[in-house]
């Protein structure tokens, strides 16, 4: 696998830094991808011959160079759509441009990726990984906009990934549960404490990407109950309504 090329956004984060080393240790090639040159540089220095991109990937012209400087190190095999944001409040408190950013970081720019991609991955007959929640398939009070772009990015992958059967695109989705990174503040930490919500580790995801591209699905959902609550809400959703209406005023508590 040492001549295939993974580009990974998101690299300096939590999950980004577990699936860059996890990788790196199976011979792949890495492309890194995300907007801190420093953070970069550090896991870079613990993947040695890697390569790393600098940039804001919600810009047309800098996806143009990072897909030139991807074809000049021979093409992409793999593609994981790691990057992403989150905030926990309600929508009523959310400005105009907190919603544009998320729906763009979480949404538009992996669907963008796929596309300015596909020509590369058609020739190397590679894979597609877009990293959603559990979350794109739940709809959880204060977490309006990033279910938004879960969902749609879920709804995505599905799509494509019927889209291009036979062509030699694999493309699949990669749910993780809550996990110990800092996209989870001291509050969302503290409510999933309440509630008894576990929080996997970022290697643990890592180890289930790792699963996913070994196997032929093209979906993976990371951790119990959340899985069962994906099929429960999928076939009987008043469940899940009142099973959530009930963690309400918990949950209203952490937002003040």
């Amino acid at each position: 696998m040492s001549s295939s090329l993974c580009l990974l956004t998101g690299a300096t984060g939590g999950i980004g830094q577990a699936i860059a080393k996890a990788l790196y240790a199976k011979g792949w090639k890495l492309l890194l991808v995300g907007r801190n040159a420093q953070a970069l540089e550090k896991l870079s220095a613990t993947c040695p011959d890697s390569e790393i991109f600098i940039g804001d990937l919600t810009d047309d012209t800098t996806r143009i160079h990072l897909a030139v400087k991807a074809k000049q190190l021979g093409g992409v095999k793999l593609l994981i759509n790691n990057a992403g944001v989150n905030a926990m409040q309600s929508l009523e408190h959310t400005s105009s441009e907190q919603i544009d950013n998320m729906l763009s970081t979480n949404l538009s720019v992996p669907i963008k990726l796929c596309q300015l991609f596909l020509g590369q991955l058609q020739y190397t007959k590679g894979t597609i990984v877009n990293v959603g929640s559990s979350f794109g398939s739940i709809g959880y009070p204060y977490q309006t906009l990033y279910c938004a772009s879960k969902f749609g990015l879920r709804g995505f992958t599905e799509a494509l990934s019927r889209e291009l059967n036979g062509s030699g695109v694999k493309v699949a989705y990669l749910a993780p549960r809550a996990t110990d990174t800092t996209i989870n503040n001291s509050k969302i930490r503290a409510l999933n404490k309440e509630l008894g919500n576990k929080m996997d580790s970022p290697k643990l995801v890592a180890r289930e990407l790792l699963a996913l591209l070994d196997s032929n699905q093209t979906r993976r959902f990371i951790g119990f109950p959340e899985k069962l609550f994906v099929r429960i809400n999928g076939a009987f959703p008043r469940i899940v309504d009142n099973a959530i209406a009930k963690q309400l005023p918990k949950i209203k508590r952490f937002l003040s």
